[in-house]
């Protein structure tokens, strides 16, 4: 996808009917570079959430259309549900991902609410980032009264829409009022309670959200008494589908306030009101940080090894948040990145062993000597991440886990590396490939094609180079694990040593076979004289770890 990408994430006032739901959702994809990730239905709340991505002015048109497609499916006279609504398409935020800053945002946002208001005849209220006064910044004030509470909004000329209407006409009452915005990603998240009574969760939200609560004081008036979080939102319900109540949580800022932290201060407040937290539930996407966040919270608690590989994490994330409470959770449906993941660009590590080595043993030159370098040195750093875990989970050793889980955590980063470059080699190779394809019937073309070859040359030298380079750097890794980690495991950091040499040297080679075909003499001996520093690096380590290793086996 492109590299300038927003998220969009309306809400629209339906969670019981599949058939409008869908349809609703299906006009998104009908705009072509706009990606569907994910349609979260709520029968309780009687509210989906819909979210997509993509360039900025494709997903405002896809935005446009799922609004116009809820006002004609969507009558709010009939609408009833546990979550505060006052439309069809009761929110409908922009979310900056890559390459789109926030003021761009949110003029995407007014640009999208001056034809929702002009072409639609909805009444539309500015939030966030692109409200227009500082009182409408707060969703909540936005929609403050509710539905039941339009006519009288409308009447009043502090509440007049940014765009649209500001009466109650039929059509109006039909489809209700929208707020659209712009704001940071948003956690929508709910924690589930052992209790059915919603003032009980309700006192739960009061004590852990920003805005606390109102207290009256002895001389009649009230004072708003802040809660223990900053950046959360939140109020109790009861949700009849599973018979519990909840908090229901809005996370605005997960960099103040971490999901794994309001998990902690919820069951913490639960529990002093003799309330115990079962688990909890996200509505929508998370990024994946936020998970891999929470994992490393929780493992660090237990004084265990934070140099697990991903998907570990995101079992040890789901488990101590109780993701999994009250139905499945998949990580590959629920965090943002993986939606969005391209499987081609990771097609030989996506292999497994067998199918890989059948594909290197092919009549095809990729994958070649480079991408199995970087496996090779993948295993090699894997072998030293295994030995710093065994070596922080080791008996008598507890006073020395987080020296062990640091090694884990570098060794972890240089493993994932290597992954990559396993077929960044092989797209380096196809990037000389269709260099060497380009036209070269004038003078013209023939110098872009020897240009577009040269670079792409040099791209494929510079990965196996870096394929070197992170290949000496898990020797220190290696190093420090044959010298002082588990005793019983000095073989395989031995083992770990030889195969990080082995992908180095495999990287050396593809280094100055690839640097044979250049022109540029002052790149070729600055990248030369690299790899020769680093080959002997490499074979000084590989040296120093199997005299290690020799003298303890």
């Amino acid at each position: 996808m492109s590299s300038r990408l927003i998220e969009c994430v309306p809400n629209i006032s339906e969670g019981r009917d599949r058939a409008k739901i869908d349809a609703i959702a299906a006009v998104v994809e009908t705009v072509e570079g706009v990606r569907l990730l994910d349609v979260d239905p709520g029968k309780a709340t009687h509210r989906t959430v819909i979210t997509f991505v993509g360039e900025p002015e494709a997903v405002c048109e896809a935005a446009f259309r799922l609004v116009k497609k809820a006002q004609e499916l969507i009558d709010m006279r009939g609408h009833s549900g546990e979550h505060p609504r006052f439309g069809a398409t009761d929110v409908c935020p922009l979310v900056p991902i890559s390459g789109v800053s926030m003021a761009e945002c949110a003029a995407h946002a007014k640009k999208l609410g001056e034809r929702v208001g002009k072409e639609l005849g909805i009444p539309v209220y500015l939030y966030e980032a692109a409200a227009s006064e500082e009182k409408r910044r707060n969703l909540a004030n936005n929609r403050s009264g509710e539905y039941e509470g339009l006519p009288t909004k409308l009447k009043d000329p502090a509440w007049k829409p940014d765009s649209g209407p500001a009466e109650f006409t039929d059509s109006v009452a039909r489809s209700g009022a929208i707020a659209i915005g712009a704001r940071n990603f948003l956690v929508a998240y709910n924690v589930n309670l052992n209790t059915t009574s919603t003032r009980r969760a309700n006192a739960i939200a009061f004590d852990i959200r920003e805005a606390g609560r109102k207290v009256k004081q002895a001389d009649g008036s009230e004072a708003q008494v802040p809660g223990k979080l900053k950046s959360v939102k939140g109020i109790g319900w009861f949700i009849e589908e599973y018979g519990i109540a909840q908090l229901s949580l809005n996370l605005t800022d997960i960099t103040v306030t971490p999901v794994h932290i309001a998990f902690d201060e919820a069951c913490k407040a639960a529990d002093a009101r003799g309330i115990r937290v079962t688990g909890s539930e996200l509505v929508g996407l998370i990024p994946k940080q936020a998970l891999l966040d929470a994992a490393d919270f929780y493992l660090a608690r237990q004084q265990r090894s934070l140099g697990i590989p991903e998907r570990e994490k995101m079992k040890i994330a789901v488990k101590s948040l109780g993701l999994d409470d009250l139905a499945p959770f998949d990580p590959q449906k629920k965090v943002i990145e993986y939606m969005l993941e391209d499987a081609n660009s990771e097609r030989l590590v996506r292999m497994d062993l067998k199918r890989f080595s059948e594909e290197t043993a092919g009549e095809s030159p990729a994958p070649g000597g480079g991408s199995v370098a970087a496996c090779v040195g993948a295993l090699g750093a894997a072998l030293g991440t295994m030995v710093a875990n065994l070596s922080a989970h080791k008996r008598g050793w507890d006073d020395r886990w987080k020296e062990f889980s640091e090694w884990a955590v570098k060794g972890e980063a240089l493993r994932n590396e290597l992954l990559y470059l396993v077929d960044e080699d092989t797209r380096a190779f196809d990037r000389i490939m269709a260099a060497m394809g380009l036209p070269k019937g004038s003078a013209e073309e023939k110098a872009a094609r020897k240009a577009a070859i040269t670079e792409a040359t040099k791209g494929a030298i510079n990965t196996p180079l870096r394929t070197m380079q992170v290949c000496v750097e898990s020797m220190a890794l290696l190093n420090a694990m044959a010298e002082n980690g588990l005793p019983a495991s000095v073989s395989d950091a031995g083992v770990g040593a030889l195969c990080a040499r082995a992908g180095a040297l495999g990287g050396y080679l593809n280094v100055r076979i690839n640097c044979a075909g250049l022109d540029d003499a002052a790149f070729k001996a600055d990248v030369l004289a690299k790899a020769e520093a680093l080959k002997a690096r490499a074979d000084a380590l590989e040296a120093e770890v199997m005299a290690t290793t020799l003298s303890k086996v």
